[in-house]
């Protein structure tokens, strides 16, 4: 029972450092910058074919426009502490299920 409890705080954690460090991490990457999207990025080609479907313009709350936010201002505190219960739970669960 300790073996499995053990596994699922091992895996709650890591649900939750997926969600404070690694989502961020992971946008920056991409191209999403404090400073705006880096040029010859994945976020420039993101930002280029959603500007070109919406004739020269990027849509208000759009993927690339909601990205854009978490990489110049990270995640909100509802965001972190939404995301966290989620993906703490999930952890867990998958954590006591593994052999």
């Amino acid at each position: 029972m300790t073996n499995k409890i053990t596994k699922a705080v091992i895996g709650a954690t890591a649900g939750v450092g997926l969600v404070l460090f690694g989502a961020p991490a992971i946008v920056s990457v991409l191209g999403f910058k404090a400073g705006g999207i880096a040029a010859g990025s994945i976020a420039a080609k993101m930002m280029s074919a959603a500007a070109i479907a919406n004739n020269g313009g990027v849509a208000a709350g759009s993927t690339v426009a909601v990205l854009q936010s978490v990489g110049a201002a990270g995640l909100s505190v509802g965001a972190k502490i939404g995301l966290s219960s989620a993906l703490g739970t999930l952890g867990a669960a998958v954590g006591a299920t593994t052999p």
